[in-house]
């Protein structure tokens, strides 16, 4: 049984806990820490069968008990917290994005290897049992060599400068909010890692990125053209073209339903697999594979790849955080 501590209960990490206490086999939620804890949120939590709620998240990082921490706090607290707990012995899963910047992720990656624990991030298309279908599926030649991929995400942010979204403090931007989700699409399915970034944005009063366009190319010539929106809505929608083919996916983060067009007969194909509603038990389940068979390597550096091109991306448009 994984014991695990959930810091954060938001929105994700109540979503987190239930999939974890309801459908996780061989898992539970030992306790979840939040500053800002309620008492509605501490009931919900105690009604689901979390044996221990608290304010402060070092109760959970100072407990023995304690297997694994879940990080669901705002992205700027990731890493501090993320190195709090390998230090204590714990394993890591962190929600995206895993850190602010590959530095950090460079620290928190050899710590947890000099203490042979394992540190994983919650990007869902990395876990969804669809995703590694298609892997195959290109692997196997079925669209022929990978030439572009093309991934749009747009949400609509309601305007308000105190709003995490909003926040240089906190993190904020379209960026590391949505775009990790089409970055980590681009790089899971281009050979290697880009080595071209060229971009542009928009900002906010505030000075975080709310709008803006990302190329990206690889040395084996494949490329992607990625666009983000934080006032306005796209769909979520992802392009994998190659020679022979190319796979549609729609609502791309959680998806479990692909087509592929065949352009040399213009026969179609879909795809269904797995369940949009089982997202986050697939990467838990993943996090208990990766602590308890060591499988979880090549997942980790796709993690390090995106985050080195989310720092490529911010370092051209100039936007730094306070704290970095």
């Amino acid at each position: 049984m994984m014991n695990i501590g959930i810091i954060g209960a938001g929105r994700i990490g109540k979503v987190h806990c239930e999939s974890i206490m309801c459908y996780v086999k061989n898992a539970t939620v030992k306790t979840v820490a939040d500053p800002f804890m309620n008492s509605d949120t501490e009931k919900w939590l105690k009604d689901m069968g979390v044996e221990k709620v608290t304010k402060d998240y070092r109760d959970i990082i100072n407990d023995k008990d304690i297997d694994a921490v879940l990080i669901c706090s705002s992205t700027d607290t990731h890493a501090p917290i993320s190195i709090e707990a390998i230090k204590a012995g714990k394993h890591v899963f962190c929600e995206k994005s895993i850190t602010v910047n590959a530095s950090q992720l460079q620290e928190c990656a050899a710590l947890a290897a000099e203490k042979n624990l394992v540190i994983c991030d919650g990007v869902t298309l990395f876990h969804m049992p669809l995703y590694k279908e298609l892997k195959k599926r290109i692997a196997s030649g079925a669209i022929g060599q990978v030439k572009m991929v093309q991934v749009n995400f747009g949400s609509c942010k309601e305007y308000d400068v105190n709003n995490r979204f909003f926040s240089k403090e906190l993190a904020g931007g379209a960026l590391l909010d949505i775009g990790v989700y089409a970055v980590s699409f681009a790089r899971y399915f281009m050979g290697s890692k880009a080595n071209v970034v060229l971009t542009t944005a928009n900002y906010s009063e505030t000075g975080v990125d709310e709008t803006s366009g990302i190329l990206l190319k690889n040395p084996d010539g494949e490329m992607a053209v990625i666009s983000l929106t934080m006032r306005a809505k796209q769909p979520k929608r992802g392009v994998i073209a190659g020679e022979k083919g190319y796979i549609e996916i729609n609502n791309y983060p959680r998806a479990d339903k692909a087509t592929i067009t065949y352009t040399e007969d213009g026969r179609t194909e879909t795809i269904e697999i797995g369940s949009t509603a089982k997202a986050l038990q697939y990467e838990v389940e993943d996090m208990q594979d990766y602590v308890q068979n060591r499988t979880g390597q090549a997942n980790f550096q796709y993690v390090c790849d995106v985050t080195d091109t989310l720092t490529a991306i911010r370092s051209q448009w100039g936007m730094v955080y306070p704290f970095e």
